[in-house]
């Protein structure tokens, strides 16, 4: 017996000298201790935690060549493989994750609307819910800093820039024309409906390399993965009627809307300033399909189709009678987009898009009928290298074929056409060297075979995490963009128009409130000059323009301090000169107002289940000339101002009764003048005031969602 229990002294002896020790030391780039890390060895359950000076130790009977991995939340993961006998008296060093919630974001000049954005200046309920937008999400956009009101226009115009400057892309695919044709002072609005979009990225300046052909600004939206459920959408409205309908399935949905507008009715309640010979009719349709693939893929298929009917006189000093116009368009879209993983961390992005836009267009006695082909294809590869390392790059092509013949009662007819195509790659990397500190690097390459050149657009952006909730960020890039379509026609032999960015940003995000200060300066080269007054075939053009803008926007958003109240507060300065079209000399353009303000407001009343929205936008006056006046934009218009409301009553859950009026008041808003091309007997030009054609606008509908759940509404697509 003395023998046996020697024996298993011995034995349990070897085990305890067989364990081998593993200890060591944890701590951040600082060097200070981390407490809590969680250190292992991998595939066992040999392991222990730090203490409070980040020591650990512990003992393992594993032989040979091993992996410690060493673990703490909001830093990386830290693996170190080796002989286990090594594991003695080690120092770690973890570093911060960059992938956290509260790390750097790059993201001068940008704002982002949607589920997935690490900081939401707005939420997708906020695009088309705010009280001036009239569900249009390009109206919404406009109460941010950055953008100018032009209330008889409608488009995005941004930081000094025209409407043409800024590009649109729908799942990262062009859109040729995303807004429908209108006359002289009715504001267009966007083609495609706010419901079918999970996200809206907003960049007023220095974005990615990955696009091009936009010398001011770009609007990214991404159509919805899956929808939630299925569902069916009636709306009837003072204007017209809406249906929309989405279905699911194991792998795939199907969503489509389709609307139809006739102004008619409207028009004989509250009339405008215009005679129409035929008011406005609109059909539009749209439709996404998304299908998801075995290996992490989804595919998804966006088209959408729109026709516009009207026939109006316009008040014109030069016109006795008023100026006819009349206007048949009618547009169609269609893209497609694969997004999916590959092996080691690759992903692939790939789609294309293609238009068909096609106007008759009646100015007085004379026709004007243009068509626009374009189509756009374009591959992107991502690879995620580590936390600290992302890269990507992508080739893409435009194609453009566009024609257009003119009818004139009086000088016969003629005819234009020309094809463009536009080659292009770029290439882009994320770089993080801590979690505070960022950088994005990029360059684009571009070539136009129709002007016979070959563009270099170098793009760059650094932030810096100043505190914790708060950072700075600064952003360079060049961008070209071709002329217009309303030039090239004419002259190919023109170069594209070229404009630099430097942006300085500094953000603070806590607790449901957001402040942005971002100034910014633009300098323009290559801007297309011509010398007559409007451009026609006759002129002689050239790329002599030039122009700069600077300015200071400011962003502030509270959900917390007023109870029920959630705001934002708008304002951007802004000063701005450009030589270009037929000016003489450098000045403001008259599209560019110098001080511009915008106040919205959304108040959720549970005992009336309303939501009320509230909207106020104000823009110092713009530049106008008067000819009987010396010098050239010489004169300015006085100050716009708007206030908007709404209302949204749930009469069930699912049953909506919505009103809203804009500019409440009725204030009396002048956009400039017209003067009449011969002076009077006293030698004064006589002139007429460019006003909205209405000076208010109403509109009540009835919403109406069925679903399975009995809880969705239409709320947010109001």
């Amino acid at each position: 017996m003395k023998n046996l229990f020697f024996l298993i002294i011995i034995f349990f002896s070897f085990q305890i000298i067989a364990q081998q020790q593993i200890n060591g030391i944890v701590t951040d780039s600082k060097g200070n201790p981390i407490f809590g890390a969680n250190v292992y060895l991998d595939g066992t359950y040999d392991g222990s935690s730090t203490d409070e000076k980040g020591v650990f130790s512990f003992q393992s009977s594993e032989k040979g060549i091993q992996t410690l991995v060493i673990s703490f939340i909001s830093f990386e993961e830290k693996r170190i493989t080796g002989n286990i006998s090594t594991f003695k008296d080690i120092k770690i060093k973890l570093k911060e994750d960059v992938n956290t919630l509260d790390a750097v974001i790059i993201n001068a000049g940008t704002f982002e609307a949607g589920d997935n954005a690490k900081v939401t200046a707005l939420k997708p309920l906020d695009v088309v819910t705010t009280a001036s937008a009239l569900g249009d999400f390009v109206g919404a956009l406009q109460t941010l800093p950055g953008t100018a009101t032009v209330a008889e226009d409608g488009r995005l115009f941004v930081r000094g820039g025209a409407a043409e400057e800024t590009q649109i892309f729908i799942d990262g695919m062009r859109v040729f024309t995303p807004f429908t044709p209108t006359a002289n002072n009715i504001p267009t609005r966007g083609r495609f409906s706010p419901f079918l979009f999970k996200g809206i990225s907003f960049s007023t300046g220095g974005y990615s390399a990955e696009y091009g052909q936009a010398l001011s600004s770009v609007l990214s939206l991404s159509t919805i993965d899956e929808p939630i459920q299925e569902k069916t959408d009636v709306a009837l409205m003072t204007v017209g009627v809406g249906v929309g309908n989405t279905q699911k399935w194991d792998k795939g949905s199907f969503s489509i809307n389709t609307s139809y507008i006739n102004l008619a009715p409207y028009l004989e309640v509250f009339p405008d300033r215009n005679t129409w010979n035929k008011p406005i009719q609109a059909a539009s349709g749209e439709m996404v399909y998304r299908h998801k693939l075995k290996e992490d893929g989804l595919i998804k298929l966006y088209g959408a189709f729109s026709y516009t009917d009207f026939n109006l006189i316009q008040q014109d000093i030069n016109f006795e009678n008023g100026f006819r116009f009349g206007l048949q368009n009618r547009n169609l879209y269609f893209n497609g987009s694969y997004n999916g993983f590959l092996k080691n961390n690759w992903t692939l992005s790939s789609g294309f898009s293609i238009s068909n836009d096609n106007n008759h267009i009646n100015l007085g006695d004379d026709l004007v009928k243009n068509a626009e082909s374009a189509a756009h294809i374009k591959m992107k590869l991502k690879k995620r290298f580590s936390n600290r390392f992302k890269l990507f790059f992508g080739a893409e092509y435009f194609l453009t074929d566009f024609n257009e013949e003119f009818i004139s009662t009086t000088n016969g007819s003629s005819s234009l056409r020309f094809q463009n195509s536009i080659s292009g790659v770029f290439t882009e990397a994320d770089i993080f060297f801590s979690k505070k500190l960022a950088t994005k690097l990029g360059v684009r390459m571009e070539h136009s075979e129709l002007l016979n050149q070959t563009t270099v657009s170098p793009r760059a952006s650094i932030a810096y995490k100043s505190g914790d909730n708060s950072q700075f960020s600064i952003a360079y890039g060049q961008f070209y963009q071709n002329p217009l379509t309303n030039y090239v026609k004419f002259d190919n032999g023109l170069k594209a128009e070229n404009a630099t960015h430097w942006i300085a940003n500094y953000q603070y995000v806590k607790n449901k409130q957001i402040l942005r200060i971002e100034a910014y300066y633009k300098d323009y080269n290559n801007l297309i000059k011509f010398d007559t007054d409007q451009a026609t075939i006759y002129s002689n053009y050239n790329n002599n323009g030039f122009g700069s803008a600077k300015g200071v926007d400011l962003f502030w958003r509270d959900n917390k301090n007023i109870k029920n109240i959630d705001y934002w507060i708008s304002y951007s300065f802004l000063d701005t000169e450009r030589d270009f079209r037929n000016y003489p000399t450098a000045a403001t353009p008259n599209f560019a107002s110098k001080h511009n303000f915008s106040l919205v407001t959304k108040h959720w009343v549970e005992k009336w289940k309303s939501q009320l929205g509230f909207s106020y936008s104000f823009a110092s006056g713009r530049s106008y000339t008067d000819p009987n006046q010396a010098g050239f934009l010489n004169q300015q218009t006085k100050s716009y101002n708007s206030i908007s409301f709404n209302w949204a009553y749930l009469i069930s859950q699912q049953k909506i009764l919505y009103f809203s009026i804009n500019n409440v008041l009725g204030t009396k808003n002048v956009f400039g003048y017209n003067y009449a091309n011969q002076p009077n007997m006293n030698g004064v030009f006589e002139r007429q005031a460019i006003v909205p054609n209405a000076d208010q606008f109403f509109f009540v509908g009835f919403f109406w969602t069925i679903s399975d759940d009995k809880k969705s509404n239409q709320l947010d697509s109001l």
